[in-house]
């Protein structure tokens, strides 16, 4: 494989970008339809992403469509790419994996298409396909490569133990893992996740990516899930998985991280569960002893739902450096000003403008996409440049602008 695209390709790449435009959530549908026709391929997939909201459908097809749009420039993709191979490494995907995915694309698009699929065009598509297949392949290599050879590191699926399971508010719970094996674990780059395979009664093996809510220690991991109403593994975590019980794990992945040597104040910014890889950021630097600058923004509904609360408090106490803001949309009756909560309402880009160092603080945000859509968004209209803004959220990665 060439370790460039042909300008021929690239031209009908280019040339093929309006019916991409058109056609490419109907050409991603055919595509996933044709893959999951295969029970071992389908299981590699988180099938709550595949929901009549077509999260995943219209995320692919977003993705295809800057590939071809950025054909001619694709190192404008990198971030994009570093994501994709982060979460493959933890759903363990493997080269042998890429043709099938191969085979579906170019199937869907001759099936859509039509006759305006020919030979010619179906043959440059698998071209840029595989180019960029191989891009990731490659560095996915790296990643495994990385993880299996570092200290309590690992590739795949390793059984992992729950030693303790405690309730952090009325819709979240976390969940402290040790191996099995009683060895190490590696360290994580706190706001990295960890993919879990989870054998839910009556349903095929189901995958999942939670955050890690806690800093490294070297021995165990902590996950803190908010129980979703339509949430399949969420509800099976909430109700069935107790204290004893074993589950697999894979390493923890992830390209929203805190930097190991953070050289600016930090703004942790946060919506509802969203909190879960800023408590990890928070105790990170706290464990760190580094005297460094530090926001913990969070907004939830009320003190019911509010999770961690006291924890970052007493994460702060005494800690001039670290300062917490705490926001309630509807404070309840049991909720008191500057005990469970500092402000009533929303955070607001005016708000941090006045109370976080907007100037030069690197962002890094984690909640529901319209949370993230207002703020990325927002904080850039503010004057924080694009390298300071660092966001993950949950769910199929597409345009936040879109919301």
């Amino acid at each position: 494989m060439s370790d460039t695209l042909s300008e021929h390709t690239k031209s009908i790449v280019r040339a093929t970008v309006p019916a991409l435009a058109a056609h490419g959530m109907t050409i991603t549908a055919a595509m996933y339809k044709r893959l999951f026709q295969d029970p071992e391929v389908r299981d590699l997939f988180n099938q709550a992403n595949q929901g009549e909201d077509g999260r995943q459908t219209k995320a692919l097809a977003h993705a295809v469509l800057a590939y071809a749009q950025n054909i001619d420039n694709l190192a404008v993709l990198g971030a994009a790419v570093e994501r994709i191979a982060q979460k493959h490494v933890g759903l363990h995907i493997q080269p042998e994996h890429y043709p099938h995915v191969a085979t579906a694309l170019l199937g869907a698009i001759k099936e859509v298409l039509g006759d305006a699929a020919t030979d010619e065009i179906l043959s440059a598509w698998g071209e840029a396909y595989w180019f960029l297949a191989n891009i990731l392949i490659r560095r996915e290599k790296q990643i495994y490569d990385h993880l299996k050879s570092s200290e309590g590191g690992w590739n795949g699926w390793r059984k992992f133990i729950v030693v303790a399971k405690r309730r952090e508010s009325d819709i979240i719970t976390s969940f402290v893992l040790q191996p099995v094996d009683g060895g190490p674990v590696v360290g994580h780059r706190p706001g990295q996740y960890l993919t879990f395979k989870f054998d839910v009664p009556g349903l095929s093996p189901q995958r999942r990516n939670y955050s890690i809510s806690s800093a490294p220690n070297g021995m165990t991991y902590r996950i803190s899930v908010k129980r979703e109403a339509n949430g399949t593994v969420s509800k099976h975590l909430h109700d069935r998985v107790q204290k004893g019980d074993v589950i697999f794990v894979s390493p923890p992945t992830g390209d929203f991280h805190l930097p190991e040597r953070p050289e600016r104040p930090v703004v942790l910014l946060s919506g509802g569960v969203g909190l879960t890889p800023m408590v990890s950021m928070l105790e990170t630097i706290v464990d760190s002893g580094v005297e460094l600058s530090v926001h913990y923004v969070h907004g939830a509904q009320d003190g019911r739902v509010h999770a961690m609360g006291s924890h970052v408090r007493g994460l702060a106490d005494g800690r001039p450096h670290l300062k917490t803001a705490i926001f309630y949309e509807t404070p309840n009756e049991h909720d008191e000003r500057g005990v469970h909560f500092d402000h009533h309402g929303h955070i607001t880009i005016d708000w941090l403008a006045a109370n976080t160092p907007i100037e030069d603080a690197d962002f890094y945000l984690c909640g529901p996409k319209p949370f993230l859509a207002a703020f990325v968004n927002g904080l850039y209209k503010a004057g924080v440049s694009q390298e300071r803004i660092h966001f993950e959220f949950f769910g199929p990665a597409d345009d936040l602008a879109a919301a």
